[in-house]
């Protein structure tokens, strides 16, 4: 095929561009264009300053690099009960107790990856949003009074112990739940 544009050299360079529908254009339309390298050059388009040699080193490098992920999962096994990652991942069980040290990394991961974090951030069963604060902030004044104590700072520690009775004194019964917390 011979290039579109200097209808001199051989075409090596395809290009397709797909234009999605719009308002105007009711259906989707598509413009294919048969270049030379010179003339892709000269076209600024992405990937044609050395359409074959980058490429070729990009494929190249991709695999490598791939390649060594792959032999890097199938060292790690579990020396207990001899699962690899790979059939940890296919599974989505362990294997042993052990299994949860060796794949310690992979297991953050797919964590980090399901939940969207690495510590559990939500509601305790049965209580409300404003319980929960209530308990999460009494929680912090405890941490707080012990370092005034701590510092010998009793005034403010004075201060600190009386917005704690006001928050216990506020729902009778929760005392109890927020000390276990707080531990």
């Amino acid at each position: 095929m011979i290039c579109q544009n200097c209808n001199k050299n051989e075409a090596t360079i395809h290009v397709t561009d797909v234009f999605p529908i719009t308002e105007e254009r009711p259906q989707a339309a598509v413009n294919e264009q048969h270049l030379c390298e010179i003339c892709a050059q000269t076209k600024d388009l992405p990937h044609a300053q050395a359409p074959g040699m980058a490429v070729q080193a990009n494929v190249w490098k991709l695999l490598q690099i791939t390649a060594e992920q792959k032999r890097r999962r199938e060292e790690l096994k579990c020396k207990g009960c001899g699962m690899s990652v790979d059939e940890f991942r296919s599974k989505g069980r362990l294997g042993c107790a052990e299994c949860y040290e060796v794949f310690r990394g992979p297991i953050a991961e797919l964590l980090e990856r399901v939940h969207g974090a690495m510590q559990h951030i939500g509601r305790v069963p049965g209580l409300s949003d404003d319980d929960l604060e209530r308990m999460q902030r009494l929680s912090e004044l405890r941490r707080e009074l012990d370092a005034a104590v701590r510092e010998e700072a009793y005034e403010s520690a004075a201060g600190i112990r009386d917005e704690i009775d006001t928050l216990e004194v506020s729902e009778p019964g929760e005392a109890d739940i927020d000390s276990t917390l707080s531990d």
